[in-house]
Parts: C-alpha cells; structure tokens; sequence
C-alpha cells in the first residue's frame, strides 16, 4: 500500500512541478515534497526519511536533503503552494455534489505536552488537549476546504472562514452548532443554502432580536422530508473523518514529533493528500 501511495504521488509531481534550471538549487520542491511525504507514509519523522537505509534498494541512487534542509525548505511559499496545487487537482478529478457537509475532528495530544499552541476544548464527548480539524466534505471530492485550529476554537467562528472559501450555489448541512445567524447570511451571500437543526435552548422560541430571513426560512422547513433527508446523509461526513483515521497510512493520532500549528497543519494535509489519492485510485469503491 504505502508503496503504491508514493508512486502515485510521484506520478502526480511529474504532472504538476515545472522542473527548474537554477544551478544552485541543488533539491528540487518535488525532491523536498517527496522525502517529506515518505515519512508522512510511514509515521516517521522527517529525519527518519532523509536517511538512505530507510528506502528501498531501487530509491537510494538518488541523493536526499539533510533534516536542516527539509525544515527550512517546507516551510517556503513555493513547497507550500505546490503541496496545494496537489490537492486542488485531486480535488478536481470529480465533479462536486449537490450538497455538503460541515464538521470537525478532534485531534489530541498529551495533556503533559509543552505545546504552547495547543489549547484546551470539547472533542469526542469531553475536554481534551490539542488541535482540531474543521471541514467541509463531499461526497465526490473529499474534503473541499478545510483548517486546522487549536482545540478550543469555537466550530460556528471557524465555518465562517471556511463558508466564505466555498465554491457559489447548494446546500451545505450542519449540526445544531452551525445555527447561527451569522452562518446563515454568510452562506447566502455565496448563494449557498444553509441547513441545521435548531439550537437547543433553554427558551422556548427566539426572542426578540433580529434573526436572519435565511435562518427563519431553515427553522420552517427543517421539519420537511427534503430537509429530513439532507440532515440524515451528513453522517457520510463521520464516516469519512472513520476512512481517513483508519486506513493504511491514515490520520492516526498525532506523533510526539508533530507539535506547533504549522507542523500539525503540514502533517493533516499531507494526510489528506494520501486520503485522496486512496480513495480515488486506489480504493475507489470503499467511499
């Protein structure tokens, strides 16, 4: 498996990266992208991949960059916007679905980490240290847009990011964290049509304040078969965030060695690259 993931990523390069002629680069984006996703691959540490005896007999004619290399390297606008260009082609290889789906994924570390970025908040039925990945999935394409953010950022405040990067028209659904009126006007502006159930309250109706005219129009029809419907597929987005955690070479909790944003948002995207190259080429009639 972890084989046929880094062919096909190679093959995706080739495709995408416009090779240089500068004589002093002596490694490539590609080189650098690619010695780092081989030990995304394995849950390795970078330094594990820039050393020969951990590739096979037919990768170790070619020469690898020193860890100082990779960390200063990965962190360049140019890798950065290359890793990018490699998921907006998978993302791209399907058409998009009507309707989407918006969720988010604790991702914990120790409660003992010296993570100082890390924060404090409700993941998977209680309070937890670490990180969370907020997205918005679709069937077809996978995850569509996506962020990582520490643990305690509020899942309605980081939507109204993510909603504002989605692509015009359809549905997007939500559970009942995502009835804000906010949310709603901000999807309507992108002429997307917000569905979530009501926030349960202590109060019986809405009060008094202003309440957005999209938001009304939901709370009205949320009870329709049409609504009903929309509601119960977006558990395909937890079935999703399952694939992804559980497949070879999945999100598995997060190493010792993944810790800052910077890192955990580099090591989730290379993991969602894998994801999508699994599901699209190599086992396409799983998801």
């Amino acid at each position: 498996m972890e084989s046929e993931l880094y062919k096909k990523l190679c093959s995706i390069l080739n495709e995408l990266y416009e090779k240089t002629n500068l004589k002093r680069i002596k490694f490539t984006d590609a080189d650098i992208i690619l010695t780092y996703m081989w030990a995304v691959i394995h849950d390795r540490p970078v330094n594990w991949a820039c050393q020969k005896k951990n590739w096979p007999l037919y990768y170790r004619r070619k020469q690898l960059p020193d860890p100082s290399t990779m960390s200063r390297r990965i962190r360049r606008d140019d890798v950065q916007k290359l890793l990018c260009r490699i998921e907006m082609l998978l993302k791209n290889i399907k058409q998009r679905s009507v309707c989407r789906w918006i969720d988010a994924k604790g991702l914990l570390i120790s409660n003992c980490s010296s993570d100082k970025q890390a924060g404090y908040g409700y993941a998977g039925g209680g309070m937890g240290k670490g990180y969370k990945l907020y997205a918005i999935a679709d069937k077809n394409q996978g995850f569509v847009q996506w962020m990582v953010r520490p643990m305690h950022h509020n899942e309605g405040t980081v939507a109204r990011e993510l909603i504002r990067k989605l692509e015009p028209e359809g549905y997007l659904v939500g559970d009942s964290a995502y009835d804000k009126n906010v949310l709603y006007d901000i999807a309507a502006s992108k002429s997307v049509k917000l569905i979530a159930p009501k926030k349960i309250s202590k109060a019986k109706e809405l009060g008094h304040r202003r309440h957005s005219i999209y938001r009304m129009e939901n709370l009205e029809r949320i009870n329709s078969k049409f609504y009903q419907s929309l509601i119960d597929g977006r558990s395909h987005i937890e079935r999703m965030f399952g694939h992804l955690t559980n497949f070879c070479c999945g999100l598995t909790p997060l190493p010792g060695w993944v810790r800052s944003l910077f890192r955990v948002t580099n090591w989730v995207r290379a993991k969602l690259i894998l994801y999508q190259i699994w599901r699209i080429f190599i086992s396409p009639e799983v998801v």
